[in-house]
């Protein structure tokens, strides 16, 4: 599963050409999952399913995004155009866009070699009346364009993700007690001050890498899961919540025991 923002071609499937780079059987099956922010999250309750149903036994979510193009031609809009404050605020978010890949392996607990890392379960929550907030195309062969009313979003996405946390403590039984460490999307810092404030948790057991790789799109939440294990900050044992949320609105909260 190809789970990314970017993609090479609108035809066929970027998965195909991870297929065929990465040297898979021929019936391994692959398909694009698009979803903005949240499609790396996406394809782990779908792969998660399919080996539940007995479909597969192992499947992998690879996600590339590229954020040069957008960036790019963000700055030549900028420098191009006599724009005042109020209409350079829709691309300023355009210029926290960074770059990365990640990749993910879900599969049987018959197929794992000592201790299993487990998806416990999860809720997703949809506000769709918000998808005009953030939108991002093609710029016709001129790279990649996209305007955001960040406070809105802002405003709209704690606002979700606030319901969604509500819904998740009822279905894991966790609450905020239980959980070792908060993994969530990267926007910025203000949208992690507000985001925490409004849920209740607490910002130390928050793990962060927006100042750094920026916003990764899809590849955010899993590549700082990677830094959080690789650091020490997620260890054997430790209940981690995956907090993901895309323009859409979606959002959607994972259980993870590590």
């Amino acid at each position: 599963m190809h789970a990314a923002v970017s993609r090479d071609l609108l035809e066929p499937a970027t998965a195909a050409f991870a297929h065929r780079k990465i040297g898979l059987h021929p019936r391994v099956q692959l398909f694009d999952v698009s979803n903005a922010c949240l499609g790396f999250l996406n394809s782990l309750t779908i792969l998660a399913a399919m080996i539940e149903s007995g479909q597969i036994r192992c499947g992998m979510v690879v996600a590339g995004e590229n954020g040069r193009p957008l960036v790019e031609r963000t700055v030549q809009h900028l420098l191009a155009a006599s724009l005042d404050r109020n209409q350079i605020k829709p691309f300023f978010a355009n210029l926290t866009i960074g770059s990365g890949a990640a990749a993910a392996i879900v599969c049987h607990r018959s197929l794992v070699r000592g201790r299993a890392h487990r998806l416990l379960g999860g809720v997703c929550l949809a506000a769709t009346e918000h998808s005009g907030l953030c939108q991002g195309d093609t710029a016709e062969g001129e790279g990649m364009e996209m305007q955001t009313d960040s406070e809105q979003l802002l405003l709209a996405g704690v606002d979700v993700a606030r319901r969604t946390w509500t819904a998740f403590k009822e279905e894991t039984g966790w609450t905020e007690a239980l959980v070792d460490r908060y993994v969530c999307h990267q926007v910025g810092r203000m949208h992690r001050s507000k985001l925490y404030e409004a849920l209740g948790l607490d910002l130390a057991r928050d793990f962060s890498t927006f100042e750094t790789l920026g916003n990764m799109g899809s590849v955010s939440l899993p590549a700082t899961l990677v830094k959080a294990i690789e650091g020490g900050a997620v260890s054997e044992g430790n209940r981690v919540a995956l907090l993901g949320i895309g323009s859409g609105i979606s959002c959607m909260m994972l259980a993870l025991e590590w």
